[in-house]
């Protein structure tokens, strides 16, 4: 049975959430934010013994360490540990922990990691426990997120076209994020991918969903009856082979092939060894990806066979910030960002909307949205969704990927470990194909190495050979008219 729903007010959310909505389920075991426990009398974690001193969230932490025997055992002491004990992040991790080969998807994660059927669970009532650690990821996973999709604002809005030619693209919309709103229509999978069709010719094919790898049909089953902040997402890069299936338009039977106006992707020069290239994707409303970028400095399109898609996406530039609450590395290597969609919407979203560069837009069934290189972008499933993802390489991209693979070795993913050299194969490979197009390329990439030069680099001067007094280093400020350039 559902929760109740429940009105919510400021001291009933988490700390630095806004109230979005009108109305919250109850939590199930009668847990409440920290801030209600200012008017109560009575405080469960009181009762904890030596754990009362922690703090949740690290001792939330120390149970991570616990497995499952455990975690039961200890879940019989009190109420605030059974509540603590009952988290479904532990539960997650305990399952994918003992991996089981065999089961039924039950609702829940610990209702699954214990294989109890409905007649067999019971919840016992914890009201008087106070933790946003506990209450935080309920309330994130029932808030409403489709509001966050609603009123965008005019000048955010990611432009919608019909169709475009390869010398449009390329000339216009290379480095801009679009929609297409025709193409996919015509693929036979739109037609042909129901969730009837892939559960008749795929129910017992494994597919990769974040951490595990589970039958189609028993990720359809969590797919229906699941509810949690971050929900589990089908992303298969081995789908077509999996599903013995045909991909290009050299394939009279193929199933769907890249909209023309991309033109050719430069990694099928590659061919057996080119990185990681498509994915199959499906997931439950709520589900989708936390700001990222597409690896390689390659680009990319996104196409929604059913339900829709919404996505938030920012340019990126050295000279640029990322996105507000998102955090990068100095290298720009890694970004770190709030673990959960619902999270960062609930507290970044309105603040993401009005800074300037932000691109929305919604991406329904038979379109397509071209991710420019380089973009980060959240993506937020506004139902369940089937789509399909491909990154490619166009040519007028090409001297940004070779600087990728060049100058970021240690960020390079998706080649297979025979794979020493993704730079040296890849201009290799260029060389032997498209000669002209691998000089002009390092032509840019030589004339953007000479913009990038930072301020002291080009006020420091080399001396003439013949200056001995230089003793091999001089400088200036622009302002030496008898300095020598």
């Amino acid at each position: 049975m559902a929760p109740s729903a429940v009105s919510t007010r400021d001291h009933d959310l988490p700390n630095g959430m806004r109230d979005t909505s009108t109305a919250i389920p109850r939590h199930p075991l009668g847990v409440k934010p920290s801030g209600n426990a200012y008017t109560s009398t009575v405080n469960l974690k009181d009762h904890a013994g030596a754990f009362a001193v922690l703090p949740d969230e690290l001792l939330i932490s120390f149970l991570e360490y616990l497995h499952v025997p455990e975690l039961l055992r200890l879940g019989t002491a009190c109420k605030a540990l059974y509540a603590f004990t009952s988290a479904e992040e532990l539960w997650r991790a305990a399952f994918l922990e003992l991996h089981p080969e065999q089961f039924e998807w039950r609702g829940n994660w610990r209702w699954t990691c214990l294989g109890l059927p409905p007649e067999r669970r019971t919840r016992i009532d914890c009201r008087g426990l106070f933790s946003d650690a506990l209450y935080r990821p309920f309330f994130c996973a029932y808030t409403p997120l489709n509001q966050y999709a609603a009123d965008i604002p005019t000048e955010n809005r990611i432009a919608r076209l019909d169709d475009l030619t390869s010398e449009e693209f390329h000339d216009q919309w290379i480095n801009k994020p679009f929609i297409l709103t025709k193409p996919v229509t015509e693929w036979p999978v739109y037609r042909d991918w129901t969730v009837e069709a892939l559960l008749r010719d795929h129910a017992e094919t494994k597919f990769r969903a974040e951490a595990v790898d589970w039958p189609l049909r028993t990720y359809f089953s969590y797919l229906e009856n699941s509810h949690e902040e971050s929900p589990l997402y089908l992303f298969d890069r081995g789908f077509a082979e999996k599903m013995q299936v045909k991909i290009g338009r050299a394939s009279e039977d193929a199933i769907y092939w890249p909209p023309d106006c991309f033109g050719e992707d430069l990694f099928s020069v590659l061919g057996e060894q080119r990185p990681d290239s498509k994915w199959l994707i499906i997931g439950p409303a709520r589900s989708g990806s936390t700001f990222h970028k597409d690896p390689n400095g390659t680009s990319a399109w996104n196409a929604v066979l059913t339900g829709s898609k919404y996505w938030i996406m920012f340019p990126s530039s050295p000279t640029l910030p990322p996105p507000p609450g998102v955090i990068l590395s100095a290298d720009q290597s890694e970004i770190t960002s709030p673990l959960s969609i619902a999270e960062y919407l609930l507290s970044f979203h309105e603040i993401a909307r009005s800074t300037p560069g932000c691109r929305e837009g919604i991406c329904n069934a038979g379109e397509v949205l071209h991710v420019p290189s380089g973009w980060f972008h959240l993506v937020l499933n506004l139902d369940a969704s089937i789509a399909i993802t491909q990154n490619f390489v166009p040519q007028k991209k090409l001297p940004d990927v070779l600087a990728f693979l060049k100058d970021s070795p240690d960020q390079v993913s998706g080649f297979t470990d025979d794979v020493e050299d993704p730079y040296g194969l890849f201009v290799e490979r260029l060389r032997e194909q498209y000669p002209s197009l691998l000089e002009e390329a390092f032509k840019v990439m030589e004339r953007r190495g000479k913009e990038h030069k930072s301020k002291w680099e080009q006020l420091v001067k080399k001396p003439d050979e013949g200056d001995q007094e230089a003793g091999g280093f001089s400088f200036g400020f622009g302002g030496d008219e008898d300095e020598d350039e």
